[in-house]
């Protein structure tokens, strides 16, 4: 997992070259946007079960996945979805808190496609349910941390969509 910080510090290291306005520009934003980061990060850990339990409700528990012979219906499979949102919405925030995407790609993303689809995991309903995880969470942490953290969900339904 990288940073904003290490990862603008390695992209002038490899060039051998010291930082330069482009580079400071980046480090500048990161540090100016710090405190709000460190506040949505909190109150998304203070609520995180209410975050994915009202995002499930939003996107997916009145839909024909829930319905017998639906991806959802057994308890073991909506067990399942439950983890699996838990775990998009602590990585989506690990990644807006180091202001870097890398942990998603190797810890989420990493063969999340492929695994999905042999397990028949409707890849329709997982991003409609992320969308509606990132809705809920912009209403809680308000606009400005709402967009900064909505970037890294986007970046996870990008993911699956490729």
């Amino acid at each position: 997992m990288q940073d904003a910080i290490t990862s603008v510090i390695n992209t002038s290291d490899v060039q051998g070259l010291y930082l330069d306005d482009a580079s400071m520009g980046k480090l500048q934003s990161y540090f100016s946007t710090g405190e709000l980061r460190v506040r949505a990060a909190a109150t998304i850990s203070a609520n995180a079960s209410a975050i994915v339990r009202d995002a499930v409700a939003k996107a997916l528990l009145y839909s024909d996945i829930t319905r017998p012979g639906g991806n959802m219906y057994t308890t073991r499979r909506y067990a399942a979805c439950i983890r699996d949102m838990d775990y998009y919405l602590r990585y989506s925030t690990y990644a807006m808190l180091a202001g870097d995407t890398s942990i998603l790609e190797e810890r989420v993303l990493n063969g999340l496609r492929e695994t999905y689809n042999s397990l028949g995991v409707p890849i329709g309903a997982t991003v409609q349910a992320i969308q509606a995880m990132k809705e809920v969470t912009a209403s809680l942490v308000g606009p400005d941390a709402g967009k900064e953290m909505g970037a890294y969900f986007d970046y996870i339904c990008s993911g699956l969509g490729n």
